[in-house]
């Protein structure tokens, strides 16, 4: 039994060993791609978020993973068919309530590992860390971690279904990454983009939510024809070791008066 997952242990073994972490992963329900599964966010964070807990819950953290949200903000994606969209004050009252259960639960502290780009939680978190006595933490794995993995195992790195997407498909769920049957090459697009009218938008100091049908051909940003389960399974990894140290530190660490400060 894997007592690191609330959907899998009881209240037996809760009652008997109080948590000091709880771990949200939230995904997304939307189109990567011809070639990648609508779950890809949700699978790419449920294995990120198990495994990161597994290796706290080895080394004495008491942590636990609570179920996926596997809906996310899709505003921009709507076009396509079946990106399942939550608005961001939808998503808002979710961890209103989520957390309001936590606390009665007894929990202090909460990270939400965010596995879905169009996600932009940091308001949410500023908003209810004044309303909540709960420590609350937040990982955007595709913009911070990401970052330190990009160049050095990716040839061309993107946005969306590209060769990172890709690579954690082939290594973790490959059974639902289609394959054209008679050459064996993915069956995705080049993922290409259109370029931005405005060179400010394009350097970044202007930002926009970028309408995905107009961006993109098939929903996919980034060439994925490079991708490897290799490269797939070094980047978990990666983000395994990462997340399961802050979850042992976090745990570990007293809510005191300059928490949490030195």
């Amino acid at each position: 039994m894997r007592h690191w997952i609330l959907e899998e242990t009881n209240y037996g073994y809760i009652k008997e060993n109080p948590i000091e972490v709880a771990l949200l992963p939230t995904g997304a329900t939307e189109p990567h791609n011809l070639h990648m599964p609508y779950g890809t966010d949700n699978f790419q964070v449920i294995e990120m978020a198990s495994r990161a807990c597994e290796a706290a819950y080895q080394q004495g953290a008491k942590v636990v993973m609570l179920p996926n949200l596997p809906y996310g903000t899709e505003t921009n994606m709507m076009e396509f068919p079946f990106a399942m969209n939550l608005n961001p004050s939808t998503i808002l009252q979710i961890f209103k309530d989520l957390i309001q259960s936590l606390e009665k639960s007894g929990i202090k502290k909460l990270l939400i590992l965010n596995g879905h780009g169009g996600n932009g939680f940091k308001p949410a978190i500023r908003e209810l860390s004044a309303q909540t006595n709960i420590q609350l933490f937040l990982c955007d794995w595709m913009k911070g971690l990401l970052k330190e993995k990009r160049s050095e195992l990716f040839e061309k790195p993107g946005d969306h279904a590209d060769e990172v997407e890709t690579s954690l498909g082939l290594a973790f769920f490959s059974n639902f990454i289609a394959h054209d049957s008679e050459t064996g090459k993915l069956t995705a697009d080049e993922g290409s983009m259109a370029a931005h009218r405005f060179d400010a938008v394009e350097k970044g100091y202007i930002t926009i939510s970028r309408p995905w049908h107009k961006l993109t051909t098939n929903s996919g940003a980034g060439n994925p024809h490079a991708a490897s389960a290799e490269k797939g399974e070094k980047l978990m990894q990666f983000f395994v070791d990462e997340i399961s140290s802050f979850l042992v530190q976090l745990a570990n660490s007293d809510i005191d008066e300059t928490f949490p400060f030195e």
